[in-house]
């Protein structure tokens, strides 16, 4: 009787000392992860101090997230803490991820008013694995190259590096750039224009050139209109003109314009962008004011 022992405790008086519900502890009990010590002359369960402590265990384990098998393996010794704990960080990254993925999705979806097609297509490329997101940029590396062997060599080693460093866990910001340029990657404009731009980089190389002197070209082009933007040079003065002839010599210009047009359109600069998210470092900088400049100079002085 209860009177007989009163270290026993009633399912009632258990739940006023842990704060939990008698429906909670009843249901703990039934699923046989909390026994009773004893019961009572009426037939009702009685615990102890125990069963308190017993009790906190299981509270915890619950609140952690671990299923009532586990936590009935755990207290029976069946399975350890560590090991079930190992389990259940991996399948709450797998569940951090599924709902990053889901996030990232549904904000693009806010942010652009996409249709339900739309949706649909943004959550099939946030879900592709890390092996499937390389494939599609490799292949698009080689669709740009294909045929073109005398590209500047530096130029084919940085498009065939595309996909290196692509993350295996992606950020919220990454599946949203990732999205982004999966569908820029299949614009018959952006690809035609890059096209256009490994064309050109192979028919103005000759076998002297150097690797990447076609990359010091951009590389001293935005130096110098960089220069002229921040001394408030106006393109189509005449003061632009040097700053022209520095650049180009005597090249023809109306040819530099054709492949400047071809390779420094926004989608081009956006497609850089987003790689540059992707990649988690800082975006590469597109340079749209010293492209501008460049190519307003260009049209105002194309006879030199």
């Amino acid at each position: 009787m209860i009177d007989d022992g009163p270290q026993l405790l009633t399912i009632g008086q258990l739940a006023r000392r842990t704060g939990l519900t008698v429906r909670t502890i009843r249901f703990w009990s039934d699923e046989g992860v909390l026994h009773p010590v004893t019961r009572s002359e009426g037939g009702y369960r009685l615990y102890d101090a125990e069963s308190v402590a017993r009790l906190e265990l299981i509270r915890t384990l619950r609140q952690l997230g671990l299923g009532l098998d586990d936590v009935r393996k755990i207290l029976s010794g069946d399975r350890d803490i560590a090991s079930v704990a190992a389990a259940h960080v991996a399948a709450l990254d797998a569940q951090i991820q599924v709902l990053r993925l889901n996030r990232a999705v549904l904000s693009t979806v806010a942010k652009r008013n996409s249709s339900a097609e739309e949706m649909a297509l943004m959550n099939k490329l946030a879900r592709q694995s890390a092996a499937e997101r390389k494939r599609i940029m490799d292949d698009f590396a080689e669709e740009m190259l294909h045929g073109l062997d005398t590209v500047d060599p530096a130029v084919q080693e940085r498009m065939r590096n595309m996909s290196a460093g692509l993350p295996d866990d992606p950020t919220p910001e990454q599946v949203d750039a990732w999205v982004e340029l999966a569908e820029l990657l299949q614009d018959p404009e952006l690809k035609a224009g890059m096209r256009r731009a490994t064309e050109y980089n192979a028919a103005d190389r000759t076998p002297e050139d150097a690797a990447g002197s076609s990359m010091q070209f951009l590389q001293k082009l935005v130096a110098l209109a960089g220069d002229a933007v921040r001394d408030g040079i106006d393109p189509e003065s005449p003061a632009a003109e040097p700053v022209l002839q520095e650049l180009l010599g005597d090249a023809d210009r109306s040819a530099v314009l054709d492949r400047l047009l071809a390779t420094m359109d926004d989608k081009v600069a956006r497609y850089r962008e987003l790689l540059g998210v992707l990649k988690g470092g800082t975006p590469e900088h597109p340079y749209r004011e010293e492209f501008a400049w460049v190519l307003a100079a260009l049209r105002a002085h194309a006879s030199g």
